[in-house]
């Protein structure tokens, strides 16, 4: 389903449709225009169907769900385990690590077997994964070492997971709806990222960080129930030469990086998560720690992207029809190394809220251009090759995560967390101009149905 969430990554958030009403999009690698700036012929709106809004409300749930526990596990961290930076940055680094091994090959096994009971098998792990972290908590058993290892088992699983669902999306719904499918989707998600963080600072606050890891172990297990009501039959996926797996892997890395758009779009993209998880991977014990704020006021300030994000991911699918999908993303990307600026600016005192609350309204304002980023990369992506490609890229988007998760514990520990988030800042800057300067800035929708 949903996978262990940074600050919500632009085009790499969540995870059903008649299939017949799905339609390949057309094996090319260049820019196509049409009569409109997303190369649609005609404004009208197609249908987005039964499947996809039990997809939708399956999603619901379980994102919520993550949303809560990524920031319990936070003050689990803080508090119960007493972890400085550096076991932080490890216990992150560890939820990342899959994709660095496992990654690129997950593409390979999505295409190869049907995807939801790929989808369903991931949730009933992702419940028996945070149930067991829960009930240690409880216990007095859990340890940084431990709590790491499980986390890294869950990442594993959502590498097979995520590749399915990215690429089970376009499956749902006819291509011309899928800014509208994924819009919803991204909406949906800082929905929830408003509501989650707010819903988990006062469980932790007034219960416990365990307590609030066990209502994520239940969401999966809604989750799972709800994608098993799913009436939609789901082909077998097309026969075809059997090729050495290598062979597989080379052809999904070569459509993205040789892709006269697609490639200027996955290097700003691997920076960005980058530059992000430099940030993020100690805002929480930033905010708590120096900015002396409790676990509740943290989850009302990480609500505030959520309020901006939800009405920047509406009015998303008509900003691009009308200027044009690079254009729109490459113009609101610039708002990503400002909230990371504003964050860094962050005193302890009265003010540390304000400022804290405007970056994160900031930083929801990059909802516009997520999903718009997903409708054009698997627009301009044919179906036999989706899964690896969403897999080449997040394979190295969320590899690098557990890289740079790394590096912040260790640069917030040797020289303070704010020299963290003033080198992850920077990145974002120099990540930004780039993809202004980049080709992706005339993308476009190629002509479809």
């Amino acid at each position: 389903m949903t996978e262990l969430p940074d600050p919500p990554p632009p085009g790499e958030r969540n995870r059903h449709q008649d299939v017949d009403t799905a339609h390949p999009s057309p094996d090319t690698g260049h820019i196509s225009r049409a009569t409109d700036p997303m190369g649609h012929p005609s404004p009208a709106l197609a249908p987005l169907g039964r499947s996809f809004w039990r997809l939708f409300a399956a999603d619901t749930v379980s994102s919520l769900g993550t949303v809560i526990s990524t920031l319990a596990i936070q003050f689990l961290l803080i508090d119960t385990l007493n972890a400085d930076e550096q076991a932080i940055g490890i216990v992150r680094a560890a939820q990342w690590a899959p994709y660095l091994l496992l990654g690129l090959l997950a593409g390979v096994v999505a295409e190869r077997v049907r995807r939801r009971p790929l989808l369903i098998g991931a949730d009933l792990a992702g419940m028996t994964i945070f149930g067991t972290i829960g009930v240690l908590a409880l216990t007095g058993r859990l340890t940084v070492p431990v709590l790491a290892a499980l986390v890294f088992v869950f990442g594993a699983v959502t590498c097979l997971s995520v590749a399915a669902y990215q690429s089970y999306v376009p499956r749902l719904v006819p291509e011309r709806a899928l800014p509208d499918a994924f819009a919803r989707l991204e909406q949906m998600s800082q929905v929830v990222g408003s509501a989650g963080p707010v819903t988990a600072g006062s469980l932790v606050r007034f219960l416990s960080a365990p307590v609030a890891v066990l209502v994520d172990a239940a969401s999966y297990a809604v989750s799972a129930i709800l994608l098993a009501t799913i009436s939609t039959p789901e082909p077998a996926p097309e026969p075809r030469e059997r090729r050495r797996t290598i062979d597989e892997l080379r052809e999904g890395a070569r459509w993205v990086y040789r892709h006269e758009t697609l490639r200027p779009y996955a290097f700003w993209l691997h920076t960005w998560f980058f530059g992000q998880s430099l940030v993020g991977t100690v805002l929480v014990y930033y905010a708590n720690q120096e900015l002396h704020l409790d676990a509740l006021t943290v989850g009302l300030v990480l609500a505030a992207a959520g309020v901006s994000g939800a009405i920047g991911a509406g009015l998303a699918p008509g900003l691009g029809r009308r200027f044009g999908i690079g254009r729109v993303i490459t113009t609101v990307e610039w708002v990503t190394p400002t909230w990371a600026f504003l964050v860094v600016l962050a005193r302890p005192g009265p003010w540390a809220v304000v400022v804290l609350v405007a970056a994160q309204l900031v930083q929801g304002l990059t909802s516009i251009s997520a999903s718009l980023m997903m409708s054009y990369r698997t627009a301009v992506t044919p179906d036999r090759l989706r899964a690896r490609m969403n897999a080449t890229i997040r394979t190295f988007n969320w590899g690098g995560l557990a890289i740079a998760s790394l590096l912040s514990g260790w640069l917030a520990s040797i020289w303070g967390s704010r020299a963290a988030m003033l080198t992850g800042a920077l990145i974002l800057l120099g990540a930004t101009a780039y993809l202004w300067r980049s080709p992706f800035r005339d993308a476009v929708l190629p002509a479809g149905d």
